[in-house]
């Protein structure tokens, strides 16, 4: 009964309100903090661009957080003066203790402003290339192609060269084709680009171009390069590959495997060969 009676004596109207303010704060405070920053993310991501968007949405979620935990130290009668001299005081001395962090902080603010890439852009880092997920003030997430998930730090990416593969709207594809010696160009670059002009996965503008790269050790080098959608691009590429290989079978046009040829001088006659085995050097006849 005492403890009960101190508990009645301990919660004034005064303390009864400020517990309803707070209850209030935190049970529906937080839920429509959530749900907005949620609604105004997938409003500018279809309106505007899914990086606006997750941005725009983190800073709503975040800054009412900070607003709620503010008033609820209101609610409770804290002064947010010696608060504030405080949080200054150990903010300077994590700031020092943990300089790496900090560092892939700025990176990222240069990252969100730079946009060398966006949310759901491909990129290469190195070796790895994959979707990016999100950008977020530490680091980049990433999905590669096999479904890993790759997180890398906001630090490293500004450090390195970054490949954005889905930056513009068409891309190239650089076909790498060998031909045999024997073989007419004339013909091979007629065969190849009518192969582009029928392929509807194929741009007509920008051109495909035909270059002879060299003369290889048992070809003629040639790069056949061909433009396609950035959503196609994958697509014409083995397309491309597999109607050349179809149409060189058809024409008869050889594409050759390494081989060396010996030569004995000026004239290309076979080269003789002469075996000597164990039957020679004893005089045995050998069939």
């Amino acid at each position: 009964m005492d403890s009960f009676e101190g508990l009645k004596l301990w919660l004034t109207p005064a303390h009864l309100t400020i517990l309803m303010h707070v209850a209030l704060l935190l049970f529906v405070g937080i839920p429509l903090i959530f749900m907005l920053s949620k609604w105004v993310r997938n409003y500018l991501s279809g309106h505007l661009t899914p990086q606006r968007g997750m941005i725009v949405g983190k800073a709503i979620h975040y800054l009412g957080l900070m607003f709620i935990f503010i008033m609820v130290l209101q609610e409770f009668g804290f002064s947010l003066g010696p608060l504030l001299g405080a949080a200054g005081i150990v903010g300077i001395a994590v700031g020092f203790a943990s300089q790496t962090s900090v560092s892939n902080i700025i990176s990222g603010i240069f990252l969100i402003t730079e946009q060398p890439f966006v949310v759901n852009d491909v990129i290469k880092i190195g070796a790895i290339t994959g979707q990016v997920l999100s950008i977020d003030t530490l680091s980049v997430k990433l999905r590669t192609f096999d479904n890993q998930f790759v997180r890398i730090p906001n630090e490293t990416i500004l450090k390195s060269e970054v490949t954005t593969l889905t930056r513009f709207p068409i891309r190239r594809a650089d076909l790498l084709i060998s031909v045999a010696y024997k073989e007419d160009l004339g013909r091979v670059k007629q065969v190849l680009q009518e192969l582009a002009d029928q392929n509807p996965l194929c741009l007509q503008e920008p051109a495909p171009l035909i270059i002879f790269e060299q003369f290889g050790s048992s070809s003629i080098d040639i790069k056949f390069a061909v433009w396609a959608t950035r959503d196609d691009w994958l697509n014409m590429k083995n397309s491309m590959f597999e109607s050349i290989k179809k149409r060189f079978d058809a024409e008869g046009i050889e594409i050759p495997f390494p081989h060396v040829t010996l030569y004995t001088g000026s004239v290309t006659k076979p080269f003789p060969v002469t075996a000597i085995g164990k039957a020679e050097e004893t005089g045995e006849q050998r069939d």
